[in-house]
């Protein structure tokens, strides 16, 4: 299966470019997959330069886990990063996708010196 980097993401979420979202569309009509790292760049870039707010934000995450066409890695730690960061959107998705991520391969607590992240079960503020 083919993969797709961050760009390629953000021109299927925001379609701002017509001739790379079309290329960005035949790129994975045949399926492709996403890493958790193109994810959480993605996430980042729609965040500070296209100013997307948390709500707007999860709901790009939701359709790209949803996409016919796309196979995200680890999906399962995708989704409860998705559902910590709807619940506590001032986290970031990248710090629920990290603890997640470190939850489902045992290895918590995940230490942090973010104040908010430290009070999330799973995590220990230093």
């Amino acid at each position: 299966m083919r993969a797709i980097d961050t760009n390629v993401l953000v021109r299927l979420i925001t379609r701002d470019d017509a001739r790379q979202a079309v290329a960005a569309d035949s790129f994975v009509e045949n399926g492709a997959w996403v890493s958790v790292l193109a994810l959480a760049e993605t996430t980042w870039v729609l965040s500070s330069v296209y100013e997307l707010g948390s709500k707007d934000l999860a709901t790009a995450i939701e359709m790209l886990l949803n996409h016919r066409d796309l196979a995200v890695q680890d999906p399962e730690a995708v989704q409860a990063a998705l559902d910590l960061f709807r619940a506590r959107p001032a986290l970031g998705f990248s710090d629920c996708l990290m603890l997640q991520l470190a939850r489902k391969a045992g290895h918590l607590p995940l230490g942090t010196f973010d104040g908010n992240l430290g009070r999330v079960e799973g995590a220990q503020k230093l």
